[in-house]
């Protein structure tokens, strides 16, 4: 007899747990068309960066409405491996497109950063920048190599779409340290 008062209890406990989980549901707030992607603020890394970074750090200024920064780091240890992520604006289909910036061996980071991507050999120009065309089976790639640091706009968006970030890229000018 003491066994279905313990199972009995156990199923009214039930039932109280799911009628207040119900209830707390329905009374706070919540929005279905709401965008799930939370933007952040990459200005407070972007100066940390520029000030370690031994090349000049690249962010984008004077993006179209709509892109919107999704990721960010710094990582000194990694390369001094800078990363900036955004989702471009296009709807409803957005598409990804990260900045990536390093002292590490270029190949071993292209291919890290775009996903195993290769060379084209072909070439795009970009303002007055020349940026190879690299393409893969994840995310495609432009990317620029420099004395001392690669630079890489890679992602899941289309050539266009790379390029516009490409092009908007600048390394504003920080104070150095004292």
């Amino acid at each position: 007899m003491r066994g279905n008062r313990t199972v009995r209890g156990m199923f009214q406990s039930m039932a109280v747990i799911l009628a207040a989980s119900g209830v707390i549901y329905l009374f706070i707030p919540h929005d279905e068309n709401a965008d799930p992607i939370k933007p952040v603020d990459y200005r407070v890394e972007l100066v940390t960066a520029q000030r370690a970074a031994p090349y000049p750090v690249l962010a984008p200024e004077g993006l179209a409405k709509g892109w919107t920064p999704t990721s960010v780091s710094y990582e000194r240890a990694e390369g001094d491996a800078w990363h900036l992520g955004f989702l471009s604006p296009d709807t409803p289909d957005r598409q990804y497109v990260a900045v990536e910036q390093s002292t590490a061996r270029p190949e071993k980071f292209i291919a890290e950063v775009s996903h195993e991507a290769r060379d084209t050999g072909r070439t795009q120009q970009v303002g007055a920048e020349v940026w190879q065309r690299w393409e893969g089976p994840k995310y495609d790639a432009l990317v620029r190599r420099e004395k001392g640091v690669t630079t890489v706009v890679t992602g899941t968006a289309s050539y266009e779409r790379l390029a516009e970030m490409a092009a908007a890229l600048t390394s504003p000018k920080t104070p150095k340290k004292a």
